[in-house]
């Protein structure tokens, strides 16, 4: 039975063996320590970024974490573990093969986390969290820290001779105190239109405009 994991070795390989077990294999699953592992990821991967980042404002420090901790982030280091080749699944998801979807992965690895927090408590599991993400924290545009999402798509585009996006608000929603704007961002040379609300204009087409950085990231791996 696997336990140890990335120079980690577990005091209770129990805790390791549930955190490897979805639910489609049995009752003493990893679906409760995916919870906690979510937690704690979030809580380490913000410490980091708002200790490393001084003068990072609260929405970039908000994209950058996101970034870190989505499912495909998740699953990508995940597969750095070969954590695939270890999970328990019941027959079906083996069949369809589940070791190898993005979700499953994910989740397995914040299970991981959870169950090295409960095994060791909080400073061994950050130290773990820290060491796994050390490339990609290594590897985060610091060039970009500070600007905000319309800024670092508009760079973005230049830098590659493409279009500006066109911005549009397409619905207004709400009471004149509390209205809700509703603003498509679009970049036509790359067949892109997300569409985003805020409580002004300017907001919302902040958020598209991370909605289309988050796409094109994801399509650019």
């Amino acid at each position: 039975m696997l336990s140890s994991l990335s120079g980690y070795t577990f005091s209770h390989p129990e805790l390791l063996e549930q955190a490897l077990t979805h639910r489609s294999a049995g009752k003493n699953n990893n679906e409760r320590l995916e919870f906690l592992g979510d937690s704690i990821l979030g809580f380490v991967i913000t410490d980091y970024l708002y200790s490393t980042y001084p003068e990072a404002p609260e929405g970039v420090l908000t994209r950058l974490r996101a970034s870190l901790v989505k499912r495909e982030t998740l699953a990508k280091l995940a597969r750095t573990l070969d954590l695939g080749s270890y999970i328990r699944l019941g027959p079906g998801e083996r069949k369809s093969g589940g070791w190898r979807r993005d979700s499953i992965l994910a989740n397995t690895m914040e299970s991981i986390i959870g169950s090295i927090y409960l095994d060791a408590g909080m400073q061994p599991c950050s130290l773990f969290i820290l060491d796994l993400y050390g490339e990609l924290f290594a590897n985060l545009d610091a060039a970009n820290i500070g600007k905000d999402p319309k800024t670092v798509l508009q760079e973005w585009l230049q830098s590659r001779k493409l279009p500006l996006p066109v911005y549009r608000v397409i619905a207004e929603q709400g009471e004149a105190h509390e209205r809700i704007f509703t603003v498509t961002c679009e970049i036509a040379h790359l067949n892109m239109k997300i569409s985003a609300q805020g409580s002004s204009k300017r907001i919302a087409e902040q958020a598209a405009a991370n909605l289309v950085l988050n796409q094109i990231e994801v399509s650019h791996k």
